[in-house]
């Protein structure tokens, strides 16, 4: 009897050993982690894995819903713990500690051409750390102008599109023509100042990292890295063009002012069009027009979300052919549809449901070409900067508390101390 029970155990455990992760009798379960959170992109990612779990009878696709405002700290957890899920969406500007921390798989065996024949190589350099590729960029988002239909042609103004956009010395004279009587011509919401700020300065030629041929970066406040934010200053500090309280918010803060009448002109994210869709009151006429243009046109730095596949994974062959499947072209743009956003790969920006004049889906469709990584992308220490160096002193430069020199000192001096650190 102690035999018969001794073997019995054996085969529990042995059991137990391989339930959850499948084996040569079952099939193979991947946790994929979202970070969807629009009620149609959420619906969209679930039809996704519902209908691959459908025609996959040996791997199937469990949906687990992440969060953006934690999804570091969460995926440091995770890594930290063994207890990473198998696929992992994220932004691309979220993945170089985790890439050079061994934490991510590299790509570069497990994709089909299809897919990485699809995606431009601009898109592709978001995502590459050294020699490798960390995960798979697939959604991308502009920032534009949305404006006030009704004020902007009463006023007169020259309405600007891509192939004729404002260059950001008129965009200044015009939010200048169009404030007074207590209304704005623009209103900023930089809670978050460093991304818009460094993203639109790519069209005044702004760089602020700059990679030696020893590969360290260090921090330099150039030209073309005053011209965004001399403008910003100077609408809210000089002309009076720009609303002072709104610096401290964020995109959606800003809503009600819009459409109340207070502001004819917020920058925010070509995303942000859906809650403008469901929140305007009746009757309330609006449009998207392209951010200024620059020495550099209409460049304009983005991080994309992405799709990667943990180090640790067992599976990595099949999270990457999930990955395939999730991003075919006709699923790219579900997805791009449902977060209201633009897909990277050439043939879903080309599907005709994203070049509707519809909610301007044309207008951020044609800014497709301009999008570039942006400058941050690779630089290890990035967070710890922009937390520590970059957001207080774009914040202080922007309400007036101190001066270009400043800032400039602040950026250059004590970033480049902690991007040292990372450098060693």
């Amino acid at each position: 009897m102690r035999t018969r029970a001794l073997i019995v155990a054996v085969l529990l455990l042995l059991a137990g050993c391989t339930a959850g992760g499948g084996d040569d009798d079952g099939p193979v379960t991947l946790r994929f982690q979202s970070l969807a959170w629009q009620e149609e992109s959420v619906q969209a990612n679930k039809e996704l894995v519902k209908e691959w779990n459908a025609t996959h009878s040996d791997v199937k696709v469990e949906y687990i819903q992440g969060s953006w405002s934690s999804v570091h700290d969460q995926l440091l957890t995770s890594f930290e713990g063994g207890e990473a899920p198998d696929i992992i969406h994220d932004a691309s500007d979220d993945l170089a500690d985790f890439a050079y921390g061994g934490h991510l798989a590299d790509l570069t065996d497990l994709l089909p051409a299809r897919l990485t024949s699809d995606i431009p190589p601009r898109s592709w350099e978001t995502t590459t750390f050294g020699d490798g590729v960390y995960g798979v960029p697939f959604l991308q988002e502009p920032r534009v102008l949305v404006a006030n239909a009704t004020w902007l042609k009463r006023s007169g103004v020259r309405i600007p599109t891509s192939e004729h956009p404002w260059s950001w010395a008129e965009f200044r004279q015009i939010t200048e023509q169009l404030s007074g009587d207590g209304k704005y011509g623009v209103a900023w919401p930089l809670k978050e100042p460093v991304s818009a700020t460094l993203n639109l300065s790519l069209s005044a030629g702004g760089q602020l990292f700059h990679r030696g041929a020893d590969g360290r970066v260090t921090v330099r406040f150039e030209a073309g890295d005053e011209v965004v934010p001399r403008t910003v200053h100077d609408q809210v500090d000089t002309d009076h063009s720009a609303s002072p309280t709104t610096l401290g918010s964020g995109g959606s803060d800003t809503l009600p002012g819009f459409f109340g009448g207070r502001y004819a002109m917020v920058p925010l994210g070509f995303s942000y069009r859906q809650q403008i869709v469901q929140q305007a009151p009746e009757g309330f006429d609006w449009q998207v027009l392209p951010a200024p243009a620059g020495a550099d046109g209409l460049a304009q730095g983005v991080s994309p979300q992405t799709l990667s596949v943990a180090e640790d994974s067992p599976h990595k062959k099949e999270a990457a052919a999930f990955i395939d499947f999730l991003l075919r072209p006709k699923n790219m743009v579900r997805l791009a549809l449902g977060d209201w956003m633009l897909p990277t790969g050439t043939q879903a920006l080309a599907d005709p449901a994203l070049h509707t004049t519809k909610d301007d889906w044309a207008t951020g469709t044609a800014l497709a070409e301009h999008l570039r990584p942006a400058p941050a992308q690779s630089v290890r220490g990035y967070a710890e900067w922009k937390d520590k160096v970059a957001t207080p002193a774009f914040q202080e430069y922007y309400s007036g508390a101190i001066g270009l020199g400043e800032l400039r000192e602040r950026l250059e001096r004590d970033g480049n101390l902690v991007l040292a650190r990372y450098q060693r």
